[in-house]
């Protein structure tokens, strides 16, 4: 039999939708991980840097995921929900219908999803006005977001563009199908749409880079009711919500968030006495939180506006409100391993090996190194291999989506050893590169002592413990690994009332699990590793010089 405190206990549920699939969780006030379901979405690649999805398939996964995580559960203890999503572009006609963001007509096809670089020209058009709206967002628009993809449709889909009623960035079309509302969240239109908390939005950029239909209907179609992150969206869930969702009618709905900033929500706030770190008894801004998945973003906040090169913001209130925040990001990591793994020719036998084992292949590769290191350390192993990591461009602090990976070392080797090695470097890489963007904040005005991690590859221990080493700062893991699905569950928290700020829920909710601390006696390997680093990217735009002279 549950006693009275069992049946007292107040759940929030968190959807999260990621590139290729999407999970919930049913969270309990203390931030604990009760029930968590994950289903996969369909992703199309028609042609090289055009990638996309379906609405109606995201949704449906969002409510069969939702249904198994709150099965069996009295529906008077759930409070509130919560929504956060890749930010990527959802196109509906003015009946909310999908229309086509492809050349086959396809309307089922209606997203164009975040890491689609199709836009690469209008995206150059845009940073060649110097507009003062890119001043926000390191200097330079990103191809990822949605000002240059907009411009590509209209350029190119004129018939879509025609009977277009509403572009959603895909957090706020979650929103919206659940509430029936279509306010859009602080945080996806100042991070992804050049909006403002203060001005709002700007006529002059929208005109001069000759999206001017946008402006004459006072931005219906991008939105003109703007609310903070875990606002209450309306009169909360609407009845076929409820229906398609397996909740209670009327529970509250908060504005949504990006994934990356649900995942900084989930850690960045968290308590962190007892664990000997140097951001113990200082304000949050001394801290990091990196959300590590198919991509990796960087997320630091300040009391005041920092203007960093190549990196985004600063964005007032875009996660933690009252807070400058600036975003880093690498546009491919997670997709990069997997990449460089799966395309190795020891793939198949790695693959046999890792299956006999039980392992997972990034788990057999670990303990592969630890074989073959020998009496050194294992990230010794790559004095004579280096990898540039920008397979998909270099999305900060260079911000050139023309830049191209690049491996140095190579032999004729083709067995599991050299597969382990380009996987290590590969990761040490990748942690190169977030040092290369640590530097560039802290050169700009940030003091960051700690890295907090969370998404999928901070379940790998290599990948945290090369971050460690390689940026000399101690990394945070949370004691929930789906930190992501916790940010998502704060903001439900928020709406629903049941605390007063985000800030009170995300302290609340957010625990510490493991502290890594780096090893300094590395220190002097990894400094020569960055210089090599950097000088990758110095001759690869030598060459390239060479090559267009």
């Amino acid at each position: 039999m549950p006693s009275e405190k069992q049946t007292a206990v107040k759940y929030y549920v968190g959807v999260d939708v990621g590139s290729a699939s999407v999970r919930a969780a049913l969270v309990d006030g203390f931030g604990m991980v009760v029930a968590h379901a994950e289903q996969p979405i369909q992703v199309w690649e028609p042609q090289p840097d055009h990638y996309e999805q379906s609405s109606a398939d995201i949704w449906a996964a969002c409510c069969s995921v939702t249904k198994e995580v709150v099965r069996g559960v009295d529906a008077s203890q759930i409070r509130g929900l919560g929504f956060d999503a890749t930010c990527s572009l959802v196109v509906v006609d003015k009946q909310f219908q999908p229309l086509a963001v492809n050349s086959e007509g396809q309307s089922h096809r209606n997203v164009i999803m975040w890491m689609d670089h199709r836009a690469a020209s209008q995206v150059k058009r845009i940073n060649a006005t110097q507009h003062r709206v890119l001043s926000y967002v390191g200097g330079a628009m990103s191809v990822e977001m949605q000002p240059p993809k907009l411009l590509w449709i209209k350029e190119n889909l004129p018939e879509s563009w025609e009977k277009v009623g509403y572009f959603f960035d895909l957090p706020d079309f979650l929103s919206w199908k659940a509430t029936g509302v279509t306010a859009r969240s602080l945080c996806t239109v100042v991070c992804k749409w050049t909006y403002t908390s203060d001005r709002g939005w700007d006529d002059s950029f929208w005109k001069m880079i000759g999206l001017e239909d946008l402006v004459k209907d006072k931005y219906e179609k991008i939105g003109n009711h703007v609310l903070s992150p875990g606002e209450a969206v309306g009169k909360g869930l609407t009845a076929g919500a409820a229906e398609d969702l397996g909740l209670p009618e009327g529970i509250a709905v908060a504005a949504s968030l990006i994934d990356a900033h649900a995942g900084g929500l989930g850690v960045i706030g968290a308590d962190v006495k007892g664990h000997n770190l140097p951001c113990e008894n200082q304000p949050i801004t001394s801290r990091v939180a990196m959300i590590c998945g198919t991509s990796s973003c960087h997320m630091g906040v300040s009391e005041t506006p920092i203007f960093v090169p190549g990196v985004w913001g600063p964005y007032f209130s875009a996660m933690v409100p009252g807070l400058w925040l600036n975003e880093g990001g690498q546009s491919a990591t997670g997709k990069l391993i997997d990449h460089v793994v799966r395309g190795h020719i020891a793939f198949p036998e790695l693959e046999a090996k890792a299956e006999a084992s039980a392992h997972s292949i990034y788990t057999y590769l670990n303990s592969h190194l630890d074989l073959i290191k020998k009496s050194l350390p294992v990230g010794f192993l790559t004095v004579d291999l280096h990898v540039w990591p920008d397979f998909h461009g270099n999305r900060s602090p260079l911000t050139d989506l023309t830049l191209k990976g690049m491996v140095v070392g190579l032999t004729l080797s083709r067995g599991l050893d050299e597969l382990a090695l380009i996987y290590l470097a590969t990761i040490q890489a990748i942690a190169l590169g977030t040092r290369h963007i640590l530097e560039a904040m802290q050169a700009a005005g940030h003091e960051i002592t700690t890295l907090f991690l969370c998404g999928g590859l901070s379940k790998n221990p290599l990948f945290v413990q090369m971050h460690a080493d390689i940026t000399g700062k101690p990394v945070v893991l949370s004691k929930e690994v789906e930190s992501v699905l916790v940010g998502a569950a704060i903001l439900g928290a928020c709406a629903s009332g049941d605390f007063a700020s985000i800030q009170e829920a995300m302290a609340k909710m957010g625990k510490i699990g493991k502290v890594v601390q780096p090893n300094h006696e590395h220190k002097r390997f990894y400094d020569k590793k960055y210089k090599v680093f950097l000088k990758l990217v110095e001759h690869q735009k030598e060459y390239r010089s060479i090559m267009n002279s």
